[in-house]
């Protein structure tokens, strides 16, 4: 059983990917969340200046991991070029053009997870790679593609 995929990347894979991978991108929506409230309180309390900077802050927190992964993303020479790829039995097999080619073997992934845009592959080293359901024909594909990683890396994460 193999299982082609092929998809042009978009900033939110790779903000869906490091997510799942980056504890600071994870946890910065809930610590502007928890600093917005604070910056309400202490308006409340008549502290303006206080409030008016623990709001400020709160939605730059929040900005700032959309818009730094866009920037990454577009100064970044591969980020938007179509990428191909292709599971079976032995391995995961990506490629950009012929700018760029990696092949792994199942082995050398030890987790993955699957989000609402698509799965994150995290590798053994620090590279971790986003695959959109997206970049499959059908749902029958994203099925195979899941089996697959249920079958050689183990369960999601």
């Amino acid at each position: 059983m193999s299982v082609d995929f092929s998809w042009s990347p978009r900033p939110a894979d790779w903000r869906d990917a490091l997510r799942t991978s980056v504890p600071l991108y994870r946890w910065a929506p809930w610590f502007a969340a928890v600093l917005g409230v604070l910056g309400v309180v202490v308006l409340v309390m008549g502290m303006t200046w206080a409030g008016v900077f623990g709001l400020v802050l709160a939605v730059i927190i929040i900005a700032l991991v959309p818009v730094g992964t866009a920037v990454n993303f577009h100064n970044h020479p591969l980020a938007a070029k179509t990428v191909t790829g292709t599971a079976d039995a032995h391995s995961l097999r990506m490629s950009v053009g012929e700018a760029a080619r990696s092949e792994l073997s199942w082995a050398e992934l030890p987790g993955w997870v699957e989000t609402a845009r698509g799965f994150v592959l995290r590798t053994g080293t620090t590279a971790v790679y986003a695959v959109p359901h997206r970049a499959f024909a059908d749902a029958e594909a994203v099925e195979r593609f899941r089996s697959l990683l249920v079958e050689h890396v183990g369960p999601a994460a």
